[in-house]
């Protein structure tokens, strides 16, 4: 069964606060992040969407569950596949991308002690390299 979620209202209340964190699931977080990036450009979308999941966890009295890297690279991920193709329905998109509606899209990029540690929450973390090493500054 397909629930119909007016998109522009849930973009409009996540820019104001006004959303039941125990009520934004995952896809919720896909739909937002849809919206911003149709409204505002890269970096203003990927400011305004961090900004408000770190208020939302902050809201939830978790402020340790918002982690700086899941959150940047989910919004990287989509903004990429918004750019190879032109979307104007999230539901589309999310039909055509299965991958990003799971918590599991980044688990090819990361391993999971660097994507969970102290400092993936608070800096946005390059992917781990197929060989397992970070990579280090030149």
């Amino acid at each position: 069964m397909r629930v119909c979620i007016d998109h522009a209202d849930l973009v409009r209340r996540f820019e104001a606060c006004d959303i039941d964190p125990a009520a934004f699931r995952h896809a919720e977080h896909i739909h937002v992040a849809f919206g911003l990036l149709k409204k505002y450009d890269f970096l203003e979308a990927a400011t305004i969407y961090a900004n408000g999941i770190r208020a939302l966890a902050a809201k939830a009295g978790a402020p340790r569950k918002f982690n700086l890297t899941i959150t940047c690279a989910f919004m990287s991920l989509i903004a990429e596949r918004m750019a190879a193709k032109a979307y104007d329905d999230p539901e589309i998109f999310a039909g055509d991308n299965p991958d990003l509606m799971s918590k599991d899209a980044l688990a090819g990029l990361y391993a999971p002690e660097r994507l969970h540690s102290d400092i993936a929450r608070q800096v946005f973390l390059m992917p781990t390299p197929h060989n397992g090493r970070a990579a280090q500054a030149v």
